[in-house]
């Protein structure tokens, strides 16, 4: 059985990658496990999770995404294509002396998990997925997918791909535009069913903000926290964490080669059940058998929102520590 080895404090530091430099931090001592954050969100994803981990005999690492906090900002939208963030990973773990990595990832981290555990095997040993479900690589072109969606109102996911439009929404009022973001979809506070999905805009001037509930934070998120996530966001804009979505049809090119690919690593899916993303792809988790051959730990956890290691720290955390002691043999 594993030794869990006494925590220790918040590290921070920044090592050099293809991103030009990539913040990170770190705590505990072990088999390292490496935790990719998503949209719009930053290492302090994680803040519960890594002393968790680092107790339970972890090398817990949490980074900035690039484009994201005090990692580099590449000018170029095509620098944030899924290859380049895998690349970042990859160095990441080198940089950090080691050869193998755990990899955990939530929402774009839980893509950016797989797309690195599926191009890097030899690196990344094995895979948990949080709240995005894992759906190979192949089908239909996503912004003819996304265009479908929604009939006389606009996806989301298609807002967010023309440059300019949604900073323009955003940085404005970034602090009450993440508020009001993080409460759609957390399950005390997303909209009742019937009301006006935030999913969703109309096409004609509509911005997301039209449909966010109003009110107090979700019950996971402290004024503190939000002056956290809003500061950062205040410092870098919105913009290099806005261009993953507007590479979606490169990575789309980039990955053809390994379209209907499996997994084949120990892996780990959390969903919610109140999220969007756990039913709108409940034929990808439907799939795992093919699709994640590997998969040892798999939970829908009830009355749970999209922002699942802050809404249920302790039940993520749980089931997160019993996985890794199960990959130690």
């Amino acid at each position: 059985m594993h030794q869990p080895a006494p925590s220790t404090d918040l590290r921070h530091r920044t090592i050099e990658a293809p991103a030009g430099r990539l913040h990170l931090v770190e705590q505990g001592t072990g088999p390292l496990v490496l935790l990719v954050h998503g949209f719009p969100e930053s290492w302090y994803s994680w803040r519960r999770q890594l002393p968790a981990l680092a107790t339970a005999g972890y090398r817990a690492v949490a980074l900035d995404v690039r484009g994201y906090g005090r990692s580099s900002k590449p000018a170029a939208t095509d620098a944030y294509r899924m290859l380049d963030l895998v690349e970042d990973n990859v160095a990441l773990v080198r940089a950090l002396g080691e050869e193998k990595a755990v990899i955990v990832g939530h929402d774009w981290g839980s893509g950016i998990a797989a797309a690195s555990a599926l191009l890097h095997p030899e690196v990344f040993r094995a895979v948990g997925l949080l709240s995005v479900p894992y759906a190979p690589p192949g089908g239909p072109r996503p912004t003819d997918v996304f265009a479908q969606m929604g009939g006389d109102q606009e996806f989301y996911v298609s807002y967010f791909q023309e440059p300019g439009r949604a900073e323009a929404e955003m940085e404005p009022d970034l602090r009450g535009w993440l508020a009001g973001f993080y409460a759609a979809m957390s399950a005390d506070t997303m909209p009742t069913p019937g009301e006006p999905d935030p999913h969703f805009v109309a096409r004609t001037g509509g911005r997301l903000r039209d449909r966010f509930p109003g009110g107090s934070l979700p019950a996971w998120l402290t004024e503190d926290d939000l002056d956290v996530y809003a500061g950062e966001f205040e410092r870098t804009g919105m913009t290099g964490a806005l261009n993953r979505y507007r590479n979606m049809d490169r990575d789309w090119e980039d990955l053809a080669p390994y379209g209907g690919a499996p997994i084949e690593q120990p892996s780990l899916f959390i969903g919610g059940a109140l999220d969007a993303s756990t039913t709108w792809m409940a034929d990808a988790i439907d799939a795992y058998p093919a699709t994640l051959p590997g998969l040892t730990s798999s939970h829908i956890l009830d009355g749970c929102g999209h922002w699942i290691q802050q809404e249920r720290p302790e039940e993520v955390n749980r089931l997160l520590t019993s996985w890794l002691d199960s990959l130690q043999g």
